[in-house]
């Protein structure tokens, strides 16, 4: 029988705490029943085990960073909203860490296309990137490019990798500079 007050969506929310707390890899279901003082087994009328809480962080986490993309998106076109869009992503992933951690499993196909986040993600990014001219295939590499632009420069500096003394918001400025270089120049082929 379900706790009185114990939801999934008090679950995953307490998860997706405890992961920007203590880190993704540390969310478990024991620590999360130790949050709530109730067994493990309690959380199983709730959801179906850690993958399934990992995914439902997972949509929770990529629900609310779109929904600052595209605010800081809205009414913006070209650099200026590739700015935004990557200015938005970075505070989110920084401000984040376990929660960001969790946008970044792979969900399965049928469960993204399923998901009005993960096709709002979609919409947003695709839609930012076709006003610089881009059909597919280049969209699907375009988003790529951006994607592991944004992730490993976010990655390297929420792990203090970037050890230089040049400062780091004018590397960031640099490389939104360089990304949207590459993007109005994009290499154009015929078929894909």
């Amino acid at each position: 029988m379900p706790r009185a007050g114990l939801t999934a969506g008090r679950l995953v929310a307490a998860a997706a705490d405890l992961a920007d707390e203590a880190g993704y890899e540390n969310v478990t279901l024991s620590a999360l029943a130790r949050r709530f003082n109730v067994k493990d087994a309690s959380l199983y009328a709730h959801v179906r085990g850690l993958h399934d809480l990992r995914v439902r962080m997972a949509l929770l986490a990529g629900g609310e960073m779109i929904d600052r993309i595209a605010a800081a998106v809205a009414g913006r076109t070209g650099k200026e909203a590739l700015a935004a869009f990557a200015g938005a992503y970075r505070a989110y992933a920084l401000t984040h860490p376990g929660r960001y951690a969790a946008t970044q499993i792979r969900l399965d196909r049928s469960l993204a296309t399923d998901s009005p986040a993960m096709r709002r993600t979609a919409e947003v990014t695709y839609g930012l990137l076709r006003a610089y001219g881009l059909d597919e295939p280049d969209l699907t590499d375009a988003v790529r490019l951006l994607r592991s632009t944004l992730h490993g420069y976010c990655a390297l500096e929420s792990s203090g990798a970037f050890g230089a003394p040049r400062d780091l918001e004018a590397s960031w400025d640099r490389a939104i500079e360089a990304l949207d270089v590459t993007l109005r120049n994009w290499p154009r082929r015929q078929g894909g």
